[in-house]
C-alpha cells in the first residue's frame, strides 16, 4: 500500500491507495506535494509515511480499491520498515478516513 501526500487549497491530505493503482490528482483537485512538503507535513520522509500515528491530525482519503485485500503492508516510519494490518482494522483506526474510488479509470 502506498501511502502519498498531495496539498489542495485547504492543505495537506494523505491518500492511502493500493501500488498497482494511480491517483486521480485531476478529479480531487490536487497536487504532489515536495519530499520537503511530506516531511513537514508527516513527520516522515518519502518512503516511510506510515497511514496513521502523525505528530499532528492529517486529512486522510483511503481509495476504496484497498478492500479487495485482507491485509496491506504499510510504511512504518522509514523506508526499510513495514507493517502488516488487516485493511478494515487501519481503515478502522483512521480518524476520519475518508473511503472513496480516487484513482483513475483503467
Amino acid at each position: 500500500m502506498k501511502s502519498l501526500v498531495f496539498f489542495d487549497d485547504r492543505g495537506p491530505v494523505l491518500v492511502l491507495c493500493a501500488g498497482d493503482r494511480r491517483v486521480d490528482t485531476t478529479s480531487l483537485g490536487v497536487r504532489r506535494a515536495t519530499a520537503d512538503e511530506v516531511r513537514e507535513a508527516t513527520g516522515f520522509a518519502i518512503g516511510g509515511v506510515p497511514p496513521l500515528g502523525h505528530d499532528r491530525p492529517l486529512r486522510t482519503l483511503v481509495d476504496a480499491s484497498l478492500r479487495r485485500f485482507d491485509t496491506v503492508w504499510c510504511a512504518a516510519g522509514t523506508p526499510r520498515a513495514v507493517f502488516e494490518v488487516q485493511t478494515e482494522r487501519l481503515i478502522a483506526a483512521l480518524p476520519d478516513g475518508d473511503v472513496r474510488d480516487l484513482t483513475e479509470s483503467a
